[in-house]
């Protein structure tokens, strides 16, 4: 996202999404982190992104790690079908995870947290038509903002789902940013989903939305081995994103 917008300068730091200073309870840590990004302000005379080369202590310790659930959904059926049965199969457990929690950030698409069947669905739809463009009509879900834009926070909420649902399995190892990303782009029917809707979002190249959708959509380095990010910079700014 920041190669896109091009600020005067940007700190990238390699934490897992949600903490962008790296370690919790460390503020050593986070204070060396925001040391690194004032120091920006004096030596970057133009625009600049500089990579923090440090790994937060304890990050990076779940290379190994795989979901203790088997999904194997049927390779036969349609794309629809074999996401409703994956979403399923988590439910349980992301309802487990909401009860300990005493809360969900399900939500963004404007759905609520019991409706992630009709958002499965509808996002398994454009999926499987490649129509990125047309309103989505769902009946009783109110959509927070109109598609394309709306295509991002439908992903936001499914993948909220899947992780709410890995949180709950048993034992010791928790998946980081990364390794839940391999397993969702690797692994599941949603992954599946995720691409062909950048898929469609590309097809729509006269729309400079679709295209910013499409990197919002698909973490670095999982679309097509690449970047889902145009190159691109004459964005609309005036949407919420």
């Amino acid at each position: 996202m920041s190669e896109a917008v091009i600020p005067p300068r940007a700190l990238w730091v390699p934490f897992p999404l949600g903490r962008p200073l790296g370690a919790v309870d460390d503020s050593e840590f986070q204070k060396n982190v925001m040391r690194t990004a004032f120091r920006l302000l004096d030596t970057a005379v133009e625009p600049t992104i500089e990579d923090y080369e440090l790994q937060a202590p304890g990050e990076g310790s779940n290379e190994n790690w795989s979901c203790p659930l088997n999904l194997t959904p049927e390779s036969s059926g349609s794309l629809t079908e074999r996401l409703l049965a994956e979403v399923a199969l988590l439910r349980p457990w992301a309802i487990e995870t909401r009860r300990q929690r005493g809360r969900t950030l399900f939500g963004a698409s404007g759905a609520r947290e019991d409706q992630v069947d009709e958002l499965a669905r509808a996002f398994a739809s454009v999926a499987e038509t490649g129509d990125v463009t047309s309103e989505l009509v769902v009946d009783d879900v109110a959509w927070a903002f109109e598609t394309p834009l709306l295509l991002r926070h439908i992903a936001d909420d499914l993948r909220t789902f899947y992780h709410e649902a890995i949180a709950a399995q048993p034992g010791d190892t928790v998946p980081d940013h990364d390794a839940l990303n391999q397993w969702i782009f690797g692994e599941t029917v949603l992954g599946e989903a995720l691409l062909s809707v950048a898929d469609g979002l590309t097809k729509a190249s006269d729309s400079p939305m679709a295209q910013l959708v499409r990197g919002l959509l698909i973490p670095e380095g999982h679309y097509r081995g690449g970047s889902a990010f145009p190159q691109q910079t004459n964005f609309p700014i005036n949407q919420e994103t």
